[in-house]
């Protein structure tokens, strides 16, 4: 008997636990690396239990020979936009869009007990009365002048330029995204004008989450960037190895969500073919189903498109195509969405967005940054909106319904793009931004963002405990 496996039983026998004879031929072919660190796990959980004997069984579950049948992996995909986008043309797209959002966001506005006293902009132009008046749009404008914000809303039958003299409400205004909806209590100035009295945004409820039965966990990724020379790829091919490893926690994961730029993609910035390994978008992706194809069968993983990913750059986004690589979509536990989708892993809904907006609204709004980006996440929750300004970095198609508004309050909230792990919970949703597995750039090195790369975010799904495992770490 090898030295290591002696010891190894050594440690469980002085714990009080005996050893089924059909455990010790298991015990002969294993990777004596990971057994020392299986056999204590299995003692902890067995002492649990008040079970003091190590069967075949719990050998071939610790290992991996043996799916885990207690552990539930149901999934439901509750919205995809790549089926239903119908984008208009032009001025009357537009249109059609935010009157979509407006139409969308005073809907669940409608929630609240003022809703009940909201007026039209044109109607509340034209009174006289010395009551608290309330209106709602969407904010077409925002200025600080002197000691003064004033603010601008849109509905569809008018404008109006209300005025905000509180200091309190001066840092509500302040944080306001750009063509975001709002509802106001005016009341109307002695020298004429509309005073702001109260700021109201749609922003979620606080939420009782959903949660797994068992003790499932997810894995959330994002920015892989295959095909850019920067691309961590011994680091990702260790997290795709551990996978399927006897580490307990790698054992009970059953979900992969990977929110985006999954590859570099070509003609993104300028001179990016400097940058790059791979100058063909089609190697980039037959690549990725080589490294992915490597995940355990049982583990389901769900892919949805960013900003590099070939395809639409516009949001909504379509789940990446089948012409770009059939490989990704042939693999049976493979889930291709669009960008944003909701999913619902054993019960639990999980919002996946890439986090193209984040940009803009870091660059508009005061006390944002990107190295806090589930600070901003939390902006876009109480927005109800997962890209709010138009017109910015965030391309914006003219769709004739509002899919980025977040109608259905998720339990998990994930992004990327900016490439920093944050984690967050507001009002009862985690926020998860999962970082990057790219080595910083010259230009996040230029802009003063420091990425966090990987790392691989791993939540419970029962408990809501979240891990992480640093793999750039690893020798």
């Amino acid at each position: 008997m090898k030295k290591e496996v002696t010891l190894a039983l050594n440690f469980a026998l002085n714990k009080g636990f005996q050893i089924h004879p059909d455990a010790l031929e298991i015990l002969e072919r294993v990777d004596v690396k990971e057994l020392e660190k299986v056999i204590k796990e299995i003692v902890r959980t067995k002492s649990k239990q008040n079970l003091y004997l190590i069967n075949q069984n719990d050998l071939e579950l610790f290992f991996g020979i043996k799916e885990d049948g207690e552990l539930e992996n149901d999934h439901r995909i509750l919205f995809d936009p790549s089926e239903i986008i119908t984008t208009a043309e032009g001025i009357d797209g537009y249109n059609s869009l935010f009157k979509s959002r407006f139409t969308k966001l005073k809907k669940i506005i409608s929630n609240r007990p003022e809703a009940k006293l909201l007026k039209s902009i044109a109607t509340v132009i034209g009174s006289k009365s010395k009551e608290d008046l309330y209106v709602c749009g969407l904010l077409s404008e925002r200025k600080s002048e002197r000691n003064i914000t004033k603010l601008t809303l849109d509905d569809p039958t008018g404008s109006i330029e209300t005025i905000v003299f509180d200091k309190d409400l001066q840092k509500t205004a302040d944080s306001l995204l750009t063509d975001q909806f709002v509802m106001e209590r005016l009341t109307l100035g002695r020298n004429g004008g509309y005073i702001v009295k109260d700021i109201i945004t749609p922003n979620i409820p606080e939420h009782t989450s959903n949660r797994s039965k068992t003790e499932t966990y997810v894995v959330f990724l994002s920015d892989l960037h295959i095909g850019s020379m920067y691309f961590m790829e011994r680091e990702f091919n260790d997290f795709v190895s551990w996978l399927s490893s006897p580490d307990p926690i790698a054992r009970k994961i059953r979900f992969v969500v990977i929110g985006g730029d999954v590859v570099d993609g070509v003609g993104i910035y300028p001179d990016q073919n400097k940058e790059l390994d791979l100058l063909d978008v089609g190697q980039q992706l037959s690549k990725t189903a080589q490294i992915l194809n490597k995940i355990p069968k049982n583990i389901k993983v769900f892919i949805s498109p960013g900003n590099h990913d070939p395809g639409r750059r516009a949001l909504p986004q379509p789940a990446i195509l089948k012409k770009y690589n059939s490989d990704l979509w042939k693999n049976e536990n493979f889930h291709m969405v669009g960008n944003p989708a909701l999913i619902s892993l054993n019960g639990v809904k999980v919002l996946i967005f890439h986090g193209q907006s984040i940009d803009d609204i870091v660059r508009t709004t005061p006390g944002l940054s990107f190295n806090k980006p589930a600070k901003v996440m939390r902006s876009l929750l109480q927005a109800r909106h997962l890209s709010p300004i138009y017109g910015a970095y965030t391309p914006i198609a003219p769709e004739l319904d509002d899919m980025m508004v977040i109608e259905d309050v998720p339990d998990i909230f994930h992004a990327g793009h900016v490439h920093v792990v944050d984690l967050d919970l507001y009002r009862g949703v985690l926020i998860v931004n999962s970082g990057a597995w790219q080595h910083q750039t010259p230009f996040q090195a230029g802009v003063g963002i420091n990425p966090t790369p990987g790392i691989a975010v791993i939540v419970n799904l029962k408990t809501f405990k979240v891990f992480t495992k640093d793999f750039s770490l690893e020798d």
